[in-house]
């Protein structure tokens, strides 16, 4: 049996989510993140009825002593980690400059960019080790400009793509590769904090959390002499 350890951020729901649960049909053991235990487990619970190996490790990804220590946790659990798929999120219906707040900017920018700087840092030493991969789940927006997005999101979404880079560029001799995946419209929660909420005809021709898991498994199984720098991926209807 497989036992690569994949640390999934944001997995209680959406990409991340679905994530957690192809990475656990292929065989990898998941450990789950995020700031709702409630969902976590429940995530962890259908892995392991599917015969699947997962368990939750509750966090906010803002708080960078947690995450030093959700590290260490699993380090200490399993003696590995074999890749990061970074899929927390955080936008506001208030985006533009004349609504915004600065306390806004700075939660979605906490979230959307520091925390998935945290985590790579935190989990660096491992991944080095194990040649690991990291998988950040960025948006469309990351990769190109949406006006619509907001002024925070965009923002943060485009900065990952520097942070990929960089990782790629620094972390080679040690194995370590990086995806800036960008994904169009997507049917989750997340597109609750639109301005203007989607409709169910709206969100039947977008992308699905299933999909995106597709994708971050494309990038999972990926040899390791193979980079996969940048992935987009949208639905035939985005505009």
């Amino acid at each position: 049996m497989d036992d690569r350890v994949v640390w999934i951020t944001g997995g209680g729901s959406g990409m991340g989510a679905a994530t957690a649960r192809a990475a656990a049909a292929a065989g990898w053991i998941v450990v789950v993140s995020g700031r709702r235990a409630a969902a976590l487990q429940q995530v962890v619970d259908a892995v392991v009825g599917q015969g699947g190996r997962a368990h939750a490790l509750p966090l906010d990804v803002n708080d960078a002593t947690a995450v030093a220590a959700a590290h260490r946790e699993i380090s200490q659990r399993y003696g590995r980690l074999d890749a990061l798929v970074l899929a927390a999120g955080l936008n506001a219906p208030k985006r533009r400059w004349d609504d915004q707040t600065v306390a806004s900017f700075r939660a979605i920018v906490d979230t959307n960019l520091t925390a998935v700087a945290t985590i790579v840092d935190a989990a660096l030493p491992s991944l080095r080790d194990s040649g690991g991969t990291v998988v950040v789940i960025s948006s469309y927006a990351g990769w190109s400009f949406q006006p619509n997005a907001g002024v925070a999101y965009s923002a943060s979404k485009t900065a990952l793509a520097s942070i990929v880079r960089t990782l790629n560029q620094q972390e080679a001799p040690s194995g370590v590769r990086a995806t800036h995946l960008c994904p169009g419209d997507v049917a989750t929660d997340f597109l609750d904090q639109r301005p203007e909420v989607p409709d169910a005809a709206a969100r039947a021709v977008m992308l699905t959390a299933d999909d995106i898991a597709d994708a971050a498994m494309f990038v999972l199984a990926a040899r390791p002499g193979v980079r996969i720098d940048e992935l987009v991926i949208s639905p035939v209807a985005q505009r």
